[in-house]
């Protein structure tokens, strides 16, 4: 659906457009992984952390923060991504000093949170939180409109990139690409 680019376009256009935009994959988060990724760690915090490493959200500080499929998170961590956003401040494993930050969030899901929220698999006040001002990208299967642009797009580019001579897409090839029912995002 584009939410990548759409978090990018809202950041270069955006007074945070000089500092750092860090996206980050939120399902690819377990919970052992999250504080040091996240809040990153001291030298010596635990068996391997031979120095001091900043997290995603040192490295957004001033910037923009993309936190991409939020909902894929573990509720244990929802209540840690809430403290950070509530005290605008992080510690690093291992770390005796809070150490502030300003950051701005912006979060995408394929999922229904109101849903989730209702089913308890998603704490009520980080939706609040992070529902300041909501976006809703329609799927490619809702906007049929914008298949033959991509469609377009991309034969440029692979075109050129494989020295290929090829300016157009056959109206049947377009057809069947309009046709086609574009299930998941």
């Amino acid at each position: 659906t584009g939410k990548d680019l759409l978090a990018k376009a809202i950041h270069l256009a955006s007074s945070r457009s000089q500092g750092p935009f860090v996206p980050v994959n939120m399902a690819s988060f377990s919970n052992t992984l999250f504080e040091g990724e996240f809040f990153g760690h001291t030298k010596g915090a635990f068996t391997g952390a031979n120095d001091y490493r900043k997290g995603y959200l040192e490295h957004a500080n001033g910037g923009t923060l993309f936190l991409d499929e939020i909902g894929n998170l573990s509720v244990d961590l929802q209540a840690k991504l809430l403290r950070v956003l509530q005290e605008f401040e992080i510690d690093r494993v291992g770390g005796k000093e809070p150490i502030p930050i300003d950051v701005r969030v912006i979060s995408t899901t394929n999922i229904d949170l109101k849903k989730a929220v209702n089913e308890n698999k998603f704490r009520e006040d980080l939706y609040y939180r992070l529902n300041v001002i909501p976006i809703r990208i329609p799927p490619l299967r809702e906007r049929k409109g914008d298949v033959e642009l991509l469609a377009k797009h991309f034969l440029k580019i692979y075109a050129e990139n494989n020295k290929k001579n090829i300016t157009n897409i056959s109206q049947d090839a377009l057809n069947c690409l309009i046709n086609k029912p574009w299930k998941g995002n």
